[in-house]
């Protein structure tokens, strides 16, 4: 009975001592910033966080790429009145050096929802937008078949033009993903090789 009485009374205090509110100073912490963290909440405001050392804009960190995007683009769009990336990107080459035929069906009617509407279907610079003069857009759009500026015009500066826009074509950046605008660039070159080849 007396070894029941010391067993239940040294387990008593084990546990009252270990639930006590006794504040336990810990060692030296090797990385304070990731020990305790300086978390925030997403709609607060933070504009004084340059005050308390925070260094945070909400920007990713320059030539990081975003998840699930790939084949990055070097070049930045021209400023106003420049030319100079325009013409570097006759230098940057294409990743997609062929399509299967599942992928070139694909970039095929990717061509003709985007790009037919104004180059048309065949790629003579005559689609809907412009019916040989007869449409509501007075200007031809650039002949991709059969005019020599446009069948030489290398792979990256094609891109540049689709990514950013040319004269009066916009940009379609926000229609097609960077595979997407490099695959109608490639189909294009294989139409434009094809039609050298029958010639």
């Amino acid at each position: 009975m007396n070894k029941f009485l010391t067993l239940t009374f040294l387990a008593a205090v084990v546990i009252l001592t270990s639930c006590s509110d006794v504040k336990r100073k810990p060692g030296s912490i090797y990385m304070p910033d990731m020990a305790y963290s300086r978390a925030y909440e997403t709609y607060a405001d933070h504009s004084n966080l340059k005050e308390k050392g925070i260094n945070y804009n909400a920007k990713p960190v320059e030539g990081t790429i975003a998840r699930g995007m790939d084949m990055p683009f070097p070049l930045a769009m021209d400023k106003v009145g420049d030319t100079a990336n325009y013409f570097a990107s006759k230098l940057v080459p294409s990743p997609i050096d062929t399509l299967s035929v599942k992928e070139l069906a694909e970039a095929e009617r990717l061509y003709l929802i985007n790009c037919g509407i104004c180059h048309g279907t065949k790629l003579d610079g005559n689609g809907p937008l412009y019916k040989g003069g007869d449409g509501p857009y007075p200007v031809k759009p650039a002949t991709l078949v059969g005019d020599v500026r446009y069948e030489s015009m290398p792979e990256g500066q094609m891109f540049y033009s689709v990514a950013y826009g040319k004269n009066q074509m916009g940009s379609y950046a926000s229609q097609l993903s960077k595979h997407q605008r490099w695959a109608v660039i490639r189909y294009i070159k294989i139409k434009q090789a094809a039609a050298k080849a029958s010639k």
